[in-house]
């Protein structure tokens, strides 16, 4: 069994500057840099997170957003993209894809 340590130092990275952003009380497109885009993660209180484009090619991914998909359609009340599951999920499949 591998360990993937820079992967997931890397993601932890990533994700924590996405929190930066999270605790922005205003957020603009402007705040996403290119190459990435913004996502909202949560229940029932949403936590935004800045995830790389690279994502959308990998299967898991495109698993978790079928159920925003299935749930929201297109029409997202927040703006953004919202991804109704639990924080810890969506923090270890992202780990898992770097």
């Amino acid at each position: 069994m591998a360990i993937r340590v820079p992967r997931i130092m890397h993601a932890k990275q990533i994700l924590r500057q996405s929190k930066l952003f999270a605790n922005q009380a205003t957020s603009t497109s402007s705040d996403v840099p290119k190459g990435y885009f913004a996502v909202y993660v949560g229940e029932s209180q949403k936590k935004r997170f800045i995830v790389p484009l690279s994502f959308l090619n990998q299967p898991s991914f495109q698993k978790l957003l079928s159920i925003p998909e299935e749930e929201f359609g297109f029409s997202h009340p927040m703006g953004g993209l919202i991804i109704p599951c639990r924080e810890e999920v969506f923090i270890d499949l992202t780990s898992s894809l770097y």
